[in-house]
């Protein structure tokens, strides 16, 4: 848990990239987070994502509307039990929507979020930097953290390498990136464990990633 002797100010970390700190209350978190579980049991549920090369995401993923597989969308769980992926619930898209509106200051576009991506870390897991491409809509991404704190890299859309900006995410921070920073590399090197709020019941960290298909 963090005791702030100054207050986290939203801030964008690049063009269309903004930083929310504390955006959901814990009463939110914890729902979001009963909910997270229900979505990780079987059938398609949590599952370890083989890349085409051979190797594993050292995160575990489930997926609700779409299931994302290297490097598309399925309505099954193809590289899992090959059973239909879970419904994307109306509510999780107005939360999205809430987000976008936060961090911008004005509505999104009318098109739907159908699309989550519940990530889970452990304390070794990391995310390589990698751009949020397979989807054909250009609607912004919304990120929203639960449990341990984290190092997200947010570089350029060019090149995994330099300029990036680390940001430290905090249970129940939102980041919304869109316009031009939408295709962006981004990734996560690094989690903190043990940073989770007590009162959360985590141990580790969820990330939700909410996004529109253009399907």
């Amino acid at each position: 848990m963090h005791d702030e002797l100054f207050p986290r100010p939203p801030a964008e970390v690049a063009p269309g990239a903004v930083h929310v700190p504390g955006w959901l209350d814990p009463a939110a978190q914890r729902r979001l987070l009963d909910a997270c579980r229900e979505w990780s049991r079987p059938p398609a549920g949590l599952r370890t994502v083989r890349m085409p090369s051979g190797g594993e995401m050292s995160v575990r993923t489930v997926c609700l509307g779409w299931h994302w597989y290297p490097y598309g969308y399925a309505r099954t769980t193809v590289d899992g039990d090959g059973t239909p992926v879970k419904p994307f619930p109306d509510w999780l898209g107005d939360l999205a929507r809430d987000g976008v509106a936060r961090a911008y200051g004005t509505a999104p576009g009318a098109e739907p979020y159908d699309i989550a991506l519940v990530n889970f870390y452990d304390s070794d897991a990391k995310m390589g930097l990698h751009r949020d491409a397979d989807e054909t809509s250009d609607a912004p991404v919304v990120s929203l953290s639960l449990g341990d704190s984290c190092v997200f890299r947010f570089g350029n859309t060019e090149t995994r390498t330099r300029p990036w900006t680390d940001v430290e995410l905090r249970s129940g921070d939102l980041f919304v990136f869109g316009g031009p920073s939408r295709h962006a590399y981004h990734g996560v090197p690094r989690t903190f464990p043990g940073t989770a709020p007590a009162g959360l019941g985590l141990t580790g960290r969820l990330n939700v990633t909410l996004r529109v298909s253009g399907f």
